[in-house]
């Protein structure tokens, strides 16, 4: 499996914001378009900070 929970950095402390994430895009007006493989999706005005496939992590900003 290569989906990766999404974590949302604020104040030094990461909030997961969505599990299994198996597509993670940027819109034209630079928002985070996050969803997973139940079907779930998120629009987040953020930027990627980090992604590590093989820790399964994904860390916006």
């Amino acid at each position: 499996m290569c989906e990766a929970n999404a974590y949302l950095l604020r104040e030094g402390k990461e909030e997961l914001i969505l599990e299994a994430v198996d597509i993670l895009e940027q819109d034209e007006e630079g928002k985070i378009r996050l969803a997973n493989i139940f079907g779930e999706q998120k629009l987040l005005d953020a930027k990627l900070k980090m992604m590590s496939l093989v820790n399964h992590r994904i860390i916006l900003e």
